[in-house]
């Protein structure tokens, strides 16, 4: 099985292929810890004991990813609320997603819209 060869980072340092540079992995996690300190809490953006409630009878009413078919872990909004209390509630807005699917495969997705 071929290999790829190491690669000069930008901070100089010498990266074996397929590994991240500890200069790029600071980076992220303080872009991220930056991004945490605006977003507003869990409980702020409406999810609280009404939503889990909610939430748990939906995953007994769907019990399967409606992606994969694993079972589900998730309530993934459809369209992002985004505050929006009328789609936040919206149950036709609701699929059950594994996590997987969640964490991944919707989230890749949700960034290609907001670039488009």
């Amino acid at each position: 099985m071929p290999f790829a060869p190491p690669r000069l980072c930008s901070c100089g340092n010498i990266v074996p292929s397929g590994e991240r540079c500890a200069c790029q992995i600071a980076s992220d996690r303080a872009r991220k810890a930056r991004h945490d300190r605006r977003r507003p809490s869990a409980r702020e953006r409406g999810y609280n004991n009404e939503w889990r409630k909610a939430r748990a009878a939906y995953l007994i009413a769907h019990p399967y990813c409606v992606r994969c078919g694993k079972p589900a872990s998730h309530v993934d909004h459809i369209t992002p609320h985004k505050g929006d209390d009328r789609l936040f509630w919206d149950r036709t807005n609701w699929q059950s997603l594994c996590a997987h699917c969640h964490n991944s495969t919707k989230q890749r997705e949700e960034r290609q819209q907001v670039q488009q």
